[in-house]
């Protein structure tokens, strides 16, 4: 019986935690303070997997100290190229170490030295005594120490997948063995460490010529013999390229104090991890310490996994049986294309999960009494009626963290279940979910996720705004996607006929003025034709010469008046324009009607937006704005379209929240809130304010309740900074309170790392405490508008479903079809009219109790500009 080698794990840590930053989105990665969290729950998520699949003896990790080694001491240009360290992954470096330590493992760091050097170092004198030895690192440079007893673990994607390079993995991929690797490495160049390439010399011929000369040294010994452009390449480069062997090759004698047999892994300190993953907020990891807690001598244990999951093939008649006798709720997850389920499973409370291959999905799916859970549930209840839904995962993981970019699935079970290796069948979190096949296991996946962020909202105290807001506007939105708007298909095609019109002809008027012939879409050329040609004066530089953009040719208009950017400025908005009746046509269905999606889950401050089309992208102040708008109508037998707005939602929000009795004293006067407020700022009878004293008001208004600087103001009324601040100081001169408010929702937000709107909701800002000025700022801004926007969001989502409610109680026949900027419209049956504005009025009307009171217009008409009022 042979004695088994005791093993190594060696681990490059900054090369592996920065991965794992890039891997796992940030903004998906935050405590309620806005500590990101991402890289140190890559780190901790691989190096458990790694110690149990991998089983080591002995651990250490060697992490970099900085960018400053004997490598750019040598080649000064050396990682030169590479951008700054992200903050974000700068807060988390003394978490790392903390998280390191906790594990029982050595680390390790030297000035000067690279961790990949350090770990070539501790590598060669393990092999020495014996041990087998693993190496993880992104670094490729360490292929060159592989051999029979070092196997590099090298990530391939994320921080989930690992290829095992030894020495014939190594050969098979580069058709060179691990030695040769460094030579192979010096010809190819490295652009993340700005060592260059030899010129027209890929890996192909990098490999050919190591393999046909045997060393880097023999090759460049015979280099003058080498024939073509690749000759005189590598002739040209002959320094540069041993300047690249020399930066390539790894140290073996870094001057650190070790013992090999001193890095015995005894496992973790279990009670440090846990106090480290709750101050971090990571407590999903916590269950799979349970997984690793031995170390290689002791006895395996079997890897506790989500992916280990059984999965029974049923029929839907056989399921419709198993619900009648299940205890609720169950959950969902289904495949389907367009209004057609090709495939389902379902995870019932009893632990089982059911895979139904069929279309069909029984009684059960529309029966509201029997609870429902799924992800991204809007699709279901629309296109297939589904009802009783009582937990959307994809709502959820919004909520928690609504400045999130991804709510996938695969996302959200990565943040929240940890997902590792499946054990059985090789998947990995990339692999469960690939949209091309269908994943019956997902269903019990939703049902784990939902306990998870269940805890989570009541932890944030949003449970509330979840069942009693979102799930009903969910299938409130779900209704109105489904009955869409009617749209004038032939008044759309005529008006995008007379734009392409425009655009011919402006586009030939522009040819005209610069006395020749040029793509007006085309930067370059434009750049050409107004500079240099017209010698007009040069607007902001960048890279590809001087900005051609819409601000820039406005600019240019207005100090040049030439006839050339009159005509480009209307070719840009009627292009634009053209696209977006493009898209209206396309979106239309057979019955003509366009079927907007609404987006629940993108604006962090809470507020809907609609794709496919967005509705939210037509003018609604031009003329030709106007016009598109007069293409949607109502549709027989309807008889008109009403529309309902707040008015001034903003700024009776901005009196409520901050208390301000001169502002909500010109609420209750009834009078006109700009010239009210006007005549405080200016020290004028109300009478004798003038329409520009009320526009600056009103910008100055609006401004602040979006977090506008003084800076902004000027440039947005055309002032200079000295009269903006002088402005907004006399404003505030007289409305106190609402700098004191604004004031204080910062310092609020900066010290608990969130604002919250009257219903809750809340917005997560780590860069609030930023040492970056820009970054800071911008959170700043952030943090004034978001309790502004947000709880506007709330209030007409609110008012959407009491109006939704009050239609079906009231038994008219008129409808509610979208919400767009914040504007209810509502398709109206004849003779409906009078009762419709009546229950809108009202439900508006009383959707919020704010201390200035909610004031709602309403319109009438055959068309949606019609009813605007």
């Amino acid at each position: 019986m042979t004695d088994v080698k005791p093993r190594l794990l060696l681990l490059d840590g900054h090369s592996l935690a920065y991965r794992a930053f890039f891997a796992l989105p940030a903004e998906n990665f935050t405590t309620s303070t806005g500590q990101h969290t991402n890289a140190v729950y890559g780190f901790a998520s691989m190096l458990m997997n790694l110690i149990r699949d991998e089983r080591p003896t002995h651990i250490a990790v060697a992490f970099d100290v900085s960018r400053k080694t004997f490598r750019s001491e040598k080649f000064p240009e050396y990682k030169a190229t590479r951008s700054a360290t992200p903050d974000e992954f700068k807060s988390q470096s003394a978490f790392l170490y903390q998280l390191v330590d906790a594990f029982g493992i050595k680390r390790f760091e030297l000035a000067g030295f690279e961790a990949d050097d350090i770990l070539a170092t501790i590598s060669t004198a393990a092999k020495t005594e014996g041990f087998e030895v693993l190496i993880c690192t992104g670094d490729r440079d360490s292929f060159q120490l592989v051999d029979d007893d070092v196997t590099v673990l090298y990530p391939k994607k994320g921080v989930t997948e690992l290829a095992r390079m030894t020495p014939a993995a190594v050969t098979e991929k580069y058709g060179l063995t691990p030695t040769q690797y460094p030579d192979f490495a010096a010809l190819r160049g490295d652009p993340s460490d700005n060592l260059p390439s030899v010129p027209g010399v890929g890996e192909k011929t990098a490999t050919k010529w190591i393999q046909e000369y045997g060393s880097l040294s023999e090759l460049l010994a015979k280099a003058d013999k080498l024939a073509g452009k690749v000759g005189e390449s590598l002739r040209a480069s002959i320094e540069s390229v041993r300047t690249n062997r020399e930066l390539t090759q790894l140290l073996h004698d870094v001057p650190i104090d070790f013992k090999v047999a001193n890095l015995l892994w005894e496992g973790p300190h279990e009670s440090d991890i846990s106090k480290l993953f709750d101050h971090l907020e990571i407590r999903t990891l916590k269950e799979r310490l349970k997984a690793i807690g031995v170390s290689a001598k002791d006895a395996p244990v079997k890897s506790a996994t989500v992916t280990n999951i059984s999965v029974l093939q049923i029929s839907s008649s056989e399921l419709e049986k198993l619900i009648a006798e299940e205890s609720l709720p169950i959950t969902i997850a289904a495949s389907y294309v367009g209004n057609q389920i090709l495939e389902y499973s379902v995870h019932l409370s009893s632990g089982k999960t059911l895979h139904i291959q069929s279309n069909e999905m029984g009684k059960w799916f529309l029966d509201p009494k029997i609870k429902k859970i799924t992800h991204g549930a809007k699709p279901l209840v629309r296109d297939f009626g589904m009802q009783g839904l009582i937990f959307d995962t994809e709502l959820a993981g919004y909520l928690v963290n609504p400045g999130t970019r991804s709510l996938e699935l695969s996302d959200l079970t990565q943040r929240y279940l940890g997902f590792a290796t499946d054990s059985q069948g090789g998947a990995t979190a990339e692999t469960l979910f690939d949209e091309s096949n269908f994943e019956p296991r997902s269903a019990t996946w939703i049902a784990e996720l939902a306990a998870v962020l269940e805890k989570d909202m009541k932890a944030r105290e949003l449970l509330n705004l979840f069942n009693e807001m979102e799930i009903p506007v969910l299938n409130l939105l779900a209704q109105m996607e489904a009955l869409g708007i009617a749209v004038d298909v032939k008044k759309l095609k005529e008006l995008e006929t007379l734009l392409r019109n425009d655009v011919e002809r402006e586009t030939a008027a522009a040819h005209k003025a610069a006395g020749k012939e040029f793509n007006v879409a085309s930067p370059k050329q434009l750049q050409a034709v107004l500079f240099e040609d017209l010698g007009l004066p040069k607007t902001k530089k960048i890279k590809t010469g001087y900005t051609t953009d819409a601000d820039s040719l406005d600019w240019l208009f207005t100090k040049t008046a030439h006839p050339v950017l009159q005509s480009l400025l209307r070719i840009r908005e009627a292009g634009k324009l053209k696209t977006t009746i493009e898209g209206l046509l396309t979106a239309t269905g057979k019955d003509e009607r366009i079927h907007t999606t609404f987006q629940q889950t993108v604006a962090a401050t809470g507020r809907l937006s609609s794709t496919d089309p967005n509705l939210q992208n037509i003018p609604v102040r031009t003329e030709e704005g106007r016009k598109i708008r007069d293409c949607f109508i109502a549709q027989s037998p309807f008889v008109d379209l009403m529309t309902a707005d707040y008015s001034q939602i903003e700024m009776r929000i901005m009196a409520h929240l901050s208390k301000d009795a001169k502002l909500l004293e010109a609420f209750h006067s009834g009078e006109d809130l700009h010239s009210t407020v006007a005549s405080e700022v200016f020290g004028v009878p109300r009478n004798e304010v003038d329409a520009e004293m009320r526009r600056k008001i009103k910008a100055m208004s609006y401004g602040l309740a979006y977090g506008l600087s003084s800076f902004g103001l000027a440039q947005q009324l055309d002032l200079s900074p000295t009269d903006a601040s002088e402005l907004m100081a006399r404003y505030f001169e007289r409305f106190g309170g609402i700098q004191t408010y604004l004031k204080s929702v910062v310092v609020e937000a900066r010290a608990k790392g969130y604002t919250e709107t009257i219903m809750g909701r809340r917005r997560y800002l780590p860069d609030l405490n930023q040492d970056n000025r820009q970054r800071r700022e911008i959170a700043e801004r952030m943090a004034l508008n978001s309790p502004i926007q947000g709880s506007a969001a709330d209030i007409i989502k609110i008012a959407m479903l009491n109006v939704g409610k009050a239609i079906a109680e009231s038994g008219v026949r008129s409808r509610l079809l979208l919400q767009v900027h914040d504007e209810l419209i509502c398709e109206i049956a004849p003779g409906e009219s009078e009762v419709m504005e009546k229950l809108v009025r009202k439900e508006m009307g009383s959707a919020y109790p704010l201390n200035a009171p909610l004031e709602v217009n309403v319109g009438f008409g055959k068309t949606w500009d019609l009813a605007a009022h």
